[in-house]
């Protein structure tokens, strides 16, 4: 064979073998690293599903999206990962969005709402992803919030517990001598409005507020929660049945600049792998919680109580005073409220009783 022959034949072959390899070698070039400040300590249960969450879009985008998952603090504060994810300081944040309601109380709800109609944390997702829920977040982030960012929701650990105790509490009047730590911003107005004082603090710091006698009750997230923060080291008497966090879902926040430089498919890929960590969540709740109430009770010498019945009433005329308000003054809280209230007055009747009849289940067996 000349010489000139063989030459085309390995020019032809090093074009097959460049145009082979151009879309792998394209691959990795278009690889996007972020990073998901959350808003939760090392050590969270929590932080399993976030990390869960990004191995998943990790392997759907097939390695062109590398997910980075950090502990709060890693770069801004507990009560900062919003302001950072619309800043641009990082790409992506895991918050709750109830933090955003000293800013526009429609945020609060969106997670924490005070049992709208009744509603748990599973008529609220109804609501979220079958009603007008997930329209009305977009709308809020873009137009009421004036966010440079997109959410989705990706964690449940609603129905909250009312919380900790140094000594047990009888009633309403008792509750009401007591420095108690709560949620900050329109959740904490529902205390107050039953005449309690509160006091705002990241988990992080409740430990050592109680040691230190700043806070004399607290809440904090739930009992798989609670028992890794350590609650149970310094108050002996813990209330499951709280009324302030009748949902509480958390979510995935993603800085709109980033967003908009994602592929159509990488953004899906996002918004499926942030479903499927709320089926995560739910099934990491109720095994976590049921086994960390176990221990607290077996190990640690824990009380469970049931809340003081003065308290419903209370609570529900503080919501009742709450909605009211903050509709009379906020036309897209209206809107959110209105919308709420409308999905639960078909959807709670339902709900509610078909619990009523597993709860009755549940207490005959274990009798």
């Amino acid at each position: 064979m000349k010489p000139r022959i063989i030459s085309i034949i390995f020019a032809c072959l090093a074009i097959v073998l460049a145009a082979v390899s151009t879309p792998t070698s394209n691959a990795h070039a278009a690889a996007k690293k972020w990073r998901i400040q959350t808003a939760l300590p090392a050590a969270s249960m929590y932080m399993d599903i976030i990390k869960s969450f990004a191995a998943n879009v990790d392997a759907m985008s097939g390695g062109r999206l590398k997910t980075e998952v950090l502990p709060v603090g890693a770069v801004v504060g507990f009560f900062d990962v919003q302001d950072a994810v619309d800043k641009g300081l990082v790409e992506g944040g895991f918050t709750w969005p109830h933090f955003f309601s000293g800013k526009k109380p429609a945020a609060y709800l969106f997670a924490d709402q005070p049992s709208v109609g009744g509603m748990d944390q599973f008529t609220f997702l109804s609501w979220y992803y079958e009603g007008d829920g997930e329209k009305l977040y977009a709308d809020f982030i873009k137009n009421d919030l004036k966010a440079n960012m997109v959410g989705f929701i990706n964690l449940m650990s609603g129905g909250q517990p009312l919380g900790w105790f140094k000594e047990p509490i009888k009633s309403l009047e008792d509750f009401r001598k007591l420095k108690y730590r709560s949620p900050p911003g329109i959740t904490g107005e529902l205390f107050n409005n039953m005449g309690v004082t509160t006091v705002s603090l990241p988990g992080g710091e409740l430990v050592p507020a109680a040691q230190r006698g700043v806070i004399d009750a607290a809440e904090w997230i739930n009992p798989g929660e609670d028992i890794r923060l350590g609650m149970h080291q310094v108050w002996k008497h813990y209330y499951l049945q709280g009324m302030h966090q009748a949902s509480d879902l958390g979510t995935i926040i993603i800085n709109g600049d980033f967003w908009k430089a994602l592929s159509p498919d990488l953004q899906k890929i996002i918004e499926v792998a942030a479903k499927a960590s709320v089926s995560d969540s739910i099934a990491v709740n109720i095994k976590r919680n049921g086994e960390a109430i176990h221990e607290l009770k077996t190990k640690h010498g824990v009380t469970i109580h049931d809340t003081p019945a003065d308290l419903y009433p209370a609570f529900a005329a503080s919501s009742a005073k709450v909605m009211k308000d903050y509709s009379a003054k906020d036309a897209f809280f209206k809107k959110v409220a209105d919308s709420q209230k409308a999905f639960a007055k078909n959807t709670v009747p339902y709900w509610t009783k078909l619990l009523g009849l597993y709860h009755s289940i549940g207490q005959a067996a274990q009798e």
